[in-house]
This record gives structure tokens, C-alpha cells and sequence, in this order.
């Protein structure tokens, strides 16, 4: 059987990675891991896109755009953008939502509740 929903996951953390993963194939979807933005995705187009912010470094007015742009997403496809990092980092979440992301939230939330905030954000997962 096919996954229906594809994320796409910038990050170097292979333990995210690893329980990302496990999390999508639970929501019958699959997992896409960049370990940097130097990096070139295999497939597309996605569904979701992950951006870590703590393993993924550098200015969110840069990365977000610049994974945005990694992922191929043409205007009329436009998957949501969705940042993570340290609950503690708030103004780094608040800097990766200034500068386009679809939403931002804490490592703990996005693993915590991950079905219920990919229906919010995928509304056909």
C-alpha cells in the first residue's frame, strides 16, 4: 500500500528523524529527510514540509524561503511550511513565522500530538 501523505523533514537530528518517521508511517504517510539545506530532495511533491530549527541553522529569513524553494513547490501547490525547535527558543519560532512559515511549534508538541496537527495542517491526510 502507498502512502498517501509525503512530508518532507530538514533536519540533522537522526533520532527526530527516526521518530518522525514512525509517526508519519502511522498516519499513512512517508518521511523525506534532508540533513541540510545543501541537500537535494529524491521526490515530490510533498504534502507537508518539516523544518527543524535547531538542526538546521542560520537566519529563518534565509531557511525558510531556501527550504521552500529546496522542496520545488510551484505557487499553485503550496504544502504547509511548518518550523519546530526548543519550546524555549520562542523567538526563533516567532522569527520562522515572520518569515513565512505556516505555523511553528515546539519539538515536544509537533512529536506529542503529530496525527492531530498534520489533519490541521494537511487537509487531506
Amino acid at each position: 500500500m502507498t502512502a498517501t501523505l509525503r512530508i518532507l523533514l530538514a533536519s540533522p537530528d537522526l533520532m527526530a528523524g527516526s521518530q518522525l518517521a514512525s509517526l508519519a508511517r502511522a498516519a499513512d504517510g512517508s518521511l523525506e529527510t534532508l540533513r541540510s539545506l545543501d541537500a537535494t530532495p529524491a521526490g515530490g511533491p510533498y504534502d507537508l514540509l518539516l523544518l527543524d530549527l535547531q538542526g538546521i541553522g542560520g537566519d529563518p529569513a534565509v531557511t525558510v524561503p531556501r527550504f521552500r524553494q529546496l522542496a520545488g513547490v510551484a505557487a499553485d501547490q503550496r504544502p504547509p511550511l511548518v518550523a519546530f525547535g526548543p519550546h524555549v527558543a520562542k523567538q526563533r519560532l516567532a522569527d520562522a513565522r515572520a518569515a513565512g512559515a505556516d505555523d511553528a511549534v515546539s519539538r515536544g508538541e509537533l512529536l506529542g500530538g503529530f496525527a492531530a496537527l498534520v489533519r490541521r495542517w494537511c487537509a487531506s491526510a
